[in-house]
């Protein structure tokens, strides 16, 4: 086997920056001048969670090897699971390829205080086929925890070259909701069933807990080719209790000035909040509560004195992308979240905000009509 490592970058899809350090390359979600504004460890290990991101090749390979650092959080008392990557040949789904070798974070919710236990890179095998024949390749890295690569290999004799776009580019950004770590397996996130169902190439800068319309990530999406562009908003914000409805209103006009100008005629479509019952009609923050559900804490009613709930950020967004729409922007649409995922569907979350792999997929069945049917404003 050789290695392939800078020829497989070069076939990297759904990532912003390839960053090389000495546990390997890290393929990151969000830009680097935020993240050096930022300058948040949690946000810095969140970008490198390669959901949505992918290898695409041609290659006559007829297996592939990849070497990976694997690292996952887990919270003290829970089991690990093992590091899940998908395989895609010709446009078939293979079955899904583990492995449990993965530096464990473990955190103590109480403290927030980290026991890390480190592991070497582990190493992840793709049978393509017995015989020597091109085939377009995709390989899906791990959805739920970071992941740098450290080596690519191929037989010798094998051909690698980047593969073609999928389709049309799609952009889309969010929360832990688009990120969708309790999904069973990379191509069972709720984007990347409806981006492989619509013939979309996906960039999914779905980020946990870290979609607060950052300027900077406007600047991002707006530096971006897309031809067409999903916003899922409001659940961090509320759950972090970061925005009140004075700052919140022009934060989200400043986003999407941003992203025009990048855009003026890009389909955009914001997604409002799917529902989640402790914020519903109380503001944030939230915190896990003893029973692994989200709660939120109490304070006084003075306090709470323009304070957003999940109600309040659905109504302001549904009024405030009417409003832009009745000052010209017509290619700017809206999809009430509880319609993806309401009250009736609560039995699919678990912890009380993130849905769980049937509720992934349930999302993904009612968001494909609504964004890229027939009538659908992004197809």
């Amino acid at each position: 086997m050789r290695s392939i490592l800078a020829l497989a970058l070069d076939c990297v899809v759904g990532a912003l920056e390839k960053t090389p350090g000495p546990a390997g390359v890290a393929l990151h979600r969000a830009p680097g001048a935020g993240r050096a504004q930022l300058a948040d460890t949690a946000y810095e290990f969140i970008s490198t969670v390669p959901s949505g991101v992918r290898l695409e090749m041609l290659t006559d390979a007829t297996g592939i090897e990849l070497d990976a650092q694997i690292t996952q959080v887990v919270m003290t008392g829970s089991e690990p699971s093992d590091a899940v990557f998908d395989l895609v040949v010709d446009g078939e789904l293979r079955a899904p390829v583990t492995t449990s070798d993965q530096t464990l974070v473990h955190v103590d919710p109480a403290t927030m205080a980290l026991d890390e236990r480190p592991a070497p890179p582990a190493t992840v095998r793709f049978g393509l086929g017995s015989e020597p024949r091109e085939r377009r390749v995709e390989i899906w890295l791990s959805h739920s925890r970071s992941t740098r690569l450290v080596d690519v290999r191929v037989p010798e004799a094998a051909s690698v070259r980047p593969a073609p776009a999928s389709g049309p580019v799609w952009v889309h950004h969010g929360s832990s909701i688009s990120q969708c770590s309790e999904a069973d397996r990379p191509t069972g996130t709720w984007p990347a069933t409806v981006a492989r169902r619509a013939g979309r190439s996906l960039v999914n800068l779905g980020l946990g807990g870290e979609c607060h319309l950052d300027p900077f990530m406007a600047r991002a999406i707006r530096d971006l080719p897309a031809d067409a562009i999903s916003l899922e908003l409001g659940i961090n914000i509320v759950n972090g209790d970061t925005m009140r409805e004075r700052t919140f209103v022009p934060a989200f006009h400043g986003f999407l000035d941003t992203v025009r100008d990048g855009h003026p005629k890009t389909p955009v479509l914001v997604i409002s909040p799917i529902v989640c019952p402790a914020v519903e009609t109380r503001p944030g923050p939230t915190l896990p509560g003893t029973d692994g559900k989200v709660r939120t804490l109490d304070r006084p009613a003075e306090q709470a004195v323009g304070s957003l709930t999940l109600t309040r950020v659905r109504e302001l967004l549904a009024e405030h992308v009417q409003r832009r729409r009745k000052a010209g922007d017509h290619r700017l649409h809206l999809i009430d979240g509880t319609t993806l995922f309401g009250p009736e569907d609560s039995a699919d979350l678990p912890d009380g905000l993130h849905p769980n792999a049937a509720g992934y997929a349930r999302m993904a069945e009612r968001f494909l009509p609504r964004a890229f049917g027939e009538a659908g404003p992004l197809r």
